[in-house]
């Protein structure tokens, strides 16, 4: 696959030119000085043991008048006007909840703009999410949340969490993501009786760097909402907690060795819908995500929560962070190839690949073999393939990323594939084709792989079946980062990159699967 340097960034699509954007919003990378380091070595001998200490006593010290402010309080209660007694709670865990994020080192909280009262907007949108810092707007306002069901369980945290009457999401209930939209439309639509929600609407963490696809599940009741930015102007971004980067305790060391933490919070107008918009979610969602885009100076992009998740995968290739199959799979998505039949979509495509060996094919001919019409989407996705830009491309490359798509965390179950579309009639391929292979898997645009061949062929033959690089997978689970990208991934970080196991950020995703996808065109990327 090629990677074109006009294709390498993925936020792109936004109103105006902001310089070039980086690799991935999933990404994170930290850089520290020899000075830094001191730094940070010195506060954590000194500064950060006292403030954990500190803003963990915070905690503890609001969990009783939480807990006994959440006693009995039943349905009817809660959609009245607070009595004097739980105003003073409020106020006094609003206190606990400043002296807290103080302890962290955010000394003061710029605040822009005016907050609206919830008969004018039940809904605040709050972007971009980018750690678990964005919190603090959540203590500052005591808007309710949506939050995973089993969050309440958690000793301190779940009491604080059951205070602010959160919208919570089950994941042991298949039918909770419409139950939860139907009762945030209830609470959005009763007038102002119940607090505001407040929602993360890209649904996982980025970068910041742009504004990811927004989930419409915040937009479905149809009523005004009101944009919240959230801007970190840090020196030294110690906040961002991503997929990609930094762990979720690593963050927290880093930013309690700062000696201060700035944020802003940025109150924007209440956006009233149009009709069109009431009826249309997705359209309502982009709308407000492009002013949000201008209100933060950044760029937004088509790229998803599911797109993490593929960025994430579990399998022995990670995907570095130039890839360009995040761009491939969003293309596959407005295609209009679904989900659920993409397996099925994957082995019709792989048999016809197989059928054709090496013939390659031009826009045309690649139209007729996924029977799709050619449109802006397709013409995008034949010139990932079209590496060398003269109008033919080998489709046995778009199954092979197809595959990665489908089956991020199975690599052994692609590269299987891969052989039988390569292989010779004796079964084996050569280091040129495991070369295409590992490079359009990886979404690159160019490989070594000379060193893992070498590994793999141990008799020296100068070619290797399936059920060589299989045995030679199981002995050596990490041989892509040993053989392949190991001076490529984690090492411009200063620190080691990790992973996450689970979905990072604070609000997490209700919007229901049926939603549909946006149709509008998409502006060509690599070419």
């Amino acid at each position: 696959m090629k990677l074109s340097s006009r294709g390498r960034g993925c936020c792109a699509g936004g109103s105006r030119e902001r310089g070039p954007p980086p690799r991935s919003p999933f990404v994170h990378q930290l850089r520290f000085s020899p000075l830094e380091k001191a730094k940070i070595a010195f506060m954590t001998l000194t500064l950060f043991p006292i403030r954990l200490f500190f803003a963990a006593f915070m905690m503890l010290l609001a969990w009783p008048f939480a807990f006994i402010a959440s006693m009995g309080s039943d349905e009817q209660e809660l959609e009245k006007p607070l009595s004097w007694w739980r105003k003073i709670v409020d106020i006094l865990l609003k206190a606990i909840m400043r002296m807290m994020w103080l302890a962290g080192g955010f000394h003061w909280i710029n605040v822009k703009g005016r907050r609206a009262l919830p008969a004018e907007a039940a809904i605040l949108t709050v972007a971009p999410h980018s750690s678990y810092f964005d919190a603090i707007p959540v203590t500052m306002t005591f808007a309710s949340i949506v939050m995973k069901a089993e969050s309440k369980d958690i000793p301190v945290w779940g009491t604080l969490i059951k205070y602010i009457r959160p919208v919570f999401v089950s994941r042991s209930d298949q039918d909770s993501r419409r139950k939860t939209v139907e009762e945030i439309k209830r609470r959005a639509q009763s007038d102002g009786k119940w607090p505001q929600i407040m929602i993360f609407p890209e649904g996982t963490c980025t970068n910041r760097s742009c504004l990811i696809t927004f989930k419409p599940g915040a937009f479905i009741p149809g009523v005004p909402v009101q944009p919240v930015v959230l801007r970190y102007p840090n020196k030294l971004d110690t906040i961002t907690w991503t997929w990609q980067g930094p762990g979720a305790f690593e963050i927290l060391w880093l930013t309690l060795c700062q000696f201060h933490n700035s944020v802003e919070i940025e109150f924007l107008p209440v956006y009233i819908p149009s009709e069109e918009e009431r009826k249309n979610p997705v359209l309502y969602a982009n709308n407000v995500r492009r002013v949000m885009a201008e209100a933060l100076g950044v760029s937004v992009t088509d790229y998803t929560f599911e797109d993490c998740q593929l960025a994430l995968a579990e399998g022995q290739l990670r995907l570095p962070s130039d890839t360009c199959l995040l761009e491939f799979a969003k293309l596959v998505r407005s295609l209009g190839l679904k989900p659920e039949t993409l397996e099925d979509d994957l082995d019709k495509y792989a048999a016809s690949a197989m059928k054709m060996k090496k013939e390659k094919v031009d826009l045309k001919e690649f139209s007729a073999y996924l029977e799709f019409p050619v449109s802006q989407t397709l013409e995008s996705m034949f010139a990932l393939f079209d590496e060398n830009e003269d109008g033919v491309i080998d489709v046995r490359e778009f199954v092979i990323a197809l595959s990665v798509v489908c089956k991020p965390s199975k690599t052994l179950q692609t590269i299987q594939l891969a052989f039988q579309l390569y292989q010779s009639e004796g079964g084996t391929i050569t280091e040129e084709d495991l070369a295409h292979i590992l490079k359009t898997a990886m979404g690159v645009s160019q490989i070594d792989v000379t060193h893992l061949f070498r590994a793999v062929d141990e008799e020296e033959k100068g070619k290797i079946t399936y059920d060589d690089f299989y045995t030679f997978a199981e002995l050596h689970p990490h041989f892509a980062e040993d053989y392949l990208y190991a001076d490529q991934m984690g090492a411009e970080s200063g620190l080691e990159t990790s992973s996450l196991s689970a979905p990072n950020g604070i609000c997490t995703d209700f919007s229901p699967d049926n939603t549909g996808d946006r149709k509008k065109p998409l502006q060509k990327k690599l070419n």
